[in-house]
């Protein structure tokens, strides 16, 4: 018995996409570092500033435990949410640093802190939930949040208020759909670093919201000026049953392509977790693994001397931002990015350029410096620049950014 065909308005070919990829955006800084990349192989001196990745090679005695995986046969299929070793690792250095006790088995490893944020939004959220994100935020939140069906509640924030979350602010975005807050300090893009005070605030109005908090502390070592990241589920008693910490190794340690990030939480979603990782990827890569616990149980020496060349070159950003009429930033207290506003360059219009894309755009074309657009951040009138590069590259990149703005 042959079936009655849908009409044609209706049919979809074998190879349409779904509707979820029609609304889902390609992440603008890897799209300006390609373009960055395109130009550079066709011998244009392009200076790249536009991706969040250490300029640091990986440790050696990370790369040295790599090789010693390899050779040992390490190299097939682990438990799906990363091997005992690993997990105890990451659990006995955040025990150290926060002072909150965690387990081993709150412990799920995955392929990137990314990863780690795809799998929490899946495993938590439903159709039509939200999720409160103070803006500017990292690019790819949002886009993870909506693949879930949930819907992402952008809320801006106030360079004069150093882009950070208010808790009146947060207070008045609740509605009944409200589910969960997320939030990133040291932050991407803006460099801030919220106070356990601010931190705090914020977390009376969850608790007293019922909300659950993802917080992003993928930059937690990488503080300037004697600060201190404070981890958030540390702030109130009982926080930790609704909070989940997302962090890697891929900044602190140089560690980027290894794709090793890791999320912890209460022991039950932890195993919701890792079920889910198991339909989706199975486990992240031995050999990779095997580099994070060398990473997490070796030398730090290599962690202070990063940081310390990452403030020498905040230092200089900063001041030499500062020193660009029409130019403004915040307190930059971590991480190594600089998040500034151009409105009032963007105001006069010059040449038709009103904003930050086009004036990214144009930077690129005229300059060749890659800087990444605010309003891929939720903050039209700001860029965002990277300072993980050679102070005489940034000198370079900032005389250019100079002359482009007429200063």
């Amino acid at each position: 018995m042959s079936h009655p065909s849908r009409s044609s308005a209706l049919r979809r070919l074998p190879l349409d996409l779904a509707t979820r990829m029609h609304a889902l955006e390609p992440s603008a800084t890897l799209a300006m570092a390609a373009r960055a990349q395109s130009m550079a192989a066709a011998g244009v001196d392009v200076i790249d500033l536009s991706v969040g990745e250490p300029d640091f090679p990986t440790p050696d005695h990370i790369c040295r435990a790599a090789e010693a995986a390899i050779r040992a046969g390490r190299t097939k299929y682990t438990p799906a949410a990363g091997i005992p070793d690993l997990r105890k690792a990451v659990a006995a250095d955040y025990t150290r640093r926060s002072g909150l006790a965690v387990t081993a088995a709150q412990v799920v490893v995955s392929n990137g802190a990314k990863h780690a944020l795809h799998n929490v939004f899946t495993a938590l959220l439903d159709e039509g939930d939200e999720v409160i994100v103070p803006a500017p935020y990292w690019v790819s939140y949002a886009e993870l949040i909506k693949l879930t069906g949930a819907r992402p509640v952008i809320l801006p924030t106030r360079l004069e208020d150093d882009f950070k979350l208010r808790p009146e602010a947060l207070r008045a975005a609740l509605t009944p759909a409200s589910r969960m807050l997320l939030l990133c300090s040291p932050s991407n893009p803006t460099g801030v670093v919220y106070s356990p005070e601010e931190l705090g605030s914020l977390a009376d109005v969850a608790i007293a919201a019922d909300l659950s908090v993802v917080a992003d502390e993928i930059y937690d070592q990488l503080v300037f000026d004697g600060r201190q990241a404070v981890s958030f589920p540390t702030l109130r008693p009982g926080l930790a049953d609704r909070t989940v910490v997302v962090a890697g190794v891929s900044k602190t340690y140089s560690m980027t392509g290894w794709r090793i990030g890791w999320s912890i939480c209460p022991e039950p979603l932890a195993k919701a977790i890792g079920n889910l990782q198991s339909q989706e990827t199975s486990n992240p890569c031995s050999v990779s693994q095997h580099a994070a616990l060398a990473a997490l149980t070796g030398p730090q020496e290599c962690v202070a001397t990063m940081n310390a060349a990452f403030q020498v070159r905040r230092d200089l950003v900063a001041a030499r931002l500062r020193a660009i009429p029409g130019v403004r930033i915040p307190d930059i207290g971590g991480a190594f990015y600089a998040f500034f506003d151009i409105s009032p360059i963007l105001a006069r219009g010059t040449n038709g350029i009103t904003t930050s894309a086009a004036w990214c755009e144009a930077l690129l074309e005229k300059e060749h410096v890659a800087l990444v657009a605010g309003s891929a951040f939720g903050a039209e009138g700001n860029v965002r620049m990277s300072f993980a590069s050679s102070e005489e590259k940034l000198e370079r990149g900032l005389d250019r950014i100079a002359r482009f703005v007429g200063a």
